[in-house]
């Protein structure tokens, strides 16, 4: 699994590249979990390149959203595929998380 942080137009764009499962899970949780209490920026969560993610991964995304809206921020899932919105769908996450 490969992560990308980078600042664009005051927001924190992640690309997520690969499948976040549940041995990745640890690693991208050690990469994103400043983003658990970024104070200012919004942050957008390009999935063009995720392949599979898995209900460790489902709750790494969670505790990002938790704590963006805590402190008044947004998260936005960009370019999903059709199987990544499918668990999306199946856990009832498609609901909480904003799709561009």
């Amino acid at each position: 699994m490969k992560i990308n942080m980078k600042e664009v137009d005051g927001k924190v764009v992640v690309t997520l590249d690969g499948e976040m499962d549940t041995t990745a899970a640890v690693e991208v949780e050690k990469v994103l979990s400043p983003l658990y209490s970024e104070q200012e920026k919004d942050i957008i969560l390009d999935c063009a390149k995720l392949e599979y993610i898995a209900s460790s991964g489902l709750r790494i995304l969670l505790s990002i959203l938790k704590g963006a809206k805590a402190s008044g921020r947004s998260v936005v899932m960009r370019h999903v595929n059709e199987d990544i919105k499918d668990v999306f769908k199946l856990t009832g996450f498609i609901n909480i998380f904003t799709f561009e």
